[in-house]
């Protein structure tokens, strides 16, 4: 291949992911801008239950309340941060939210249930299922690591809730932590034009904040995307061994940094590959992929995404390889009459 057909290659790799992307990036910063505008300090979290199981488990679902792509809702999620959710409950909506997205869950259907009712019903639930346990049990892993540490220990400065104030007149000695913070003084009220500027302002910096990571991102999978044998090199080595094929698509998820609105098309073209492996693509990619790795620095310190990163891949590993062999039973439709062979006639 010359270079020229590289060069071109990789821009248009690099576009794709971009133009892809930014769409829901700037859906995100705007429900962000809003969501700091409108939602009132520590409303979602006096919503939730107090005992953190319950919480992490709302958390998980929140996707079906707030549907987001996995570009946008890093935005959501430092916003909610922000507003008081708690960590734990935000790391499982981040997590399983791309994934029980309703459109998410629509292109899957529209993607596997072609291959037959039987593989459609079991990839669409096991995709969903999967991805809201990992979300899950990530999201309570996060909650005892914030009771051993601290969520200051766990986030960027710019994630963390505003401080209460100390109370006005007074000397502050560090000595009032635990006392009430007084509520905040009735200002005058806000115009609509007044609201939509700060939901501007918020939304713009939120948008460059993320897109600049976001382009750095598609820059380093546009490079290994740029090889015309990527797909086919994964197929070929994993072909002769069925369950080298999950962490094979896991990296191939990680590297190709595709919406979760479209991948299901990419991973029902893996005709070869087993259910299991295609089921690990699915779930692993709207969770860690190269540019949301660069997207959670924004957010959490490096401590927490090792952490992340550890209870995401050997979950999604540990899951589908316990599902490979029921699986294997799970076979896709014939193909149509009109193109099988006629049976011979009996004598």
């Amino acid at each position: 291949m010359e270079l020229a057909d590289i060069l071109r290659d990789f821009v248009l790799n690099f576009l794709s992911i971009v133009w892809e992307a930014l769409p829901f990036i700037i859906l995100g910063a705007l429900i962000a801008g809003v969501l700091e505008e409108l939602l009132p300090q520590q409303a979602l979290s006096k919503l939730l239950p107090k005992h953190f199981l319950p919480a992490v488990l709302i958390g998980g679902a929140l996707g079906l309340v707030f549907p987001m792509c996995e570009c946008g809702i890093v935005v959501v999620m430092r916003r909610l941060l922000k507003k008081g959710l708690p960590l734990s409950c935000c790391i499982a909506y981040m997590l399983a939210g791309p994934i029980l997205n309703p459109i998410v869950l629509g292109s899957t259907a529209v993607a596997f249930f072609p291959h037959g009712t039987d593989v459609g019903w079991t990839v669409l639930l096991m995709r969903a299922g999967l991805g809201y346990l990992v979300a899950c049990v990530t999201g309570l892993v996060v909650h005892f690591l914030v009771v051993k540490w601290s969520e200051k220990a766990l986030l960027t400065p710019t994630a963390l809730p505003p401080a209460p104030q100390p109370p006005k007149g007074g000397l502050s000695l560090g000595m009032i932590d635990d006392a009430p913070s007084p509520a905040p003084a009735a200002g005058p009220k806000k115009s609509v034009a007044q609201r939509l500027a700060n939901i501007s302002s918020t939304a713009l910096n939120d948008f460059i904040d993320i897109t600049v990571f976001l382009i750095i991102g598609s820059l380093l999978s546009a490079l290994v995307k740029s090889d015309p044998n990527l797909i086919g090199n994964v197929e070929l080595m994993s072909r002769e061994n069925p369950v080298l094929a999950i962490p094979l698509l896991m990296l191939l998820a990680f590297v190709l940094c595709l919406c979760s609105e479209a991948d299901a098309f990419l991973a029902a073209s893996f005709t070869t590959m087993s259910l299991s492996a295609k089921l690990a693509f699915l779930v692993y990619g709207p969770m860690l992929d190269i540019k949301l790795l660069l997207m959670y620095t924004r957010v959490f310190r490096w401590r927490l995404i090792g952490v992340i990163v550890a209870c995401v891949f050997v979950q999604v590993l540990v899951y589908t390889l316990i599902a490979h062999v029921p699986l294997l039973s799970v076979r896709p439709a014939l193909a149509p009459v009109s193109s099988v062979a006629p049976a011979p006639m009996p004598n």
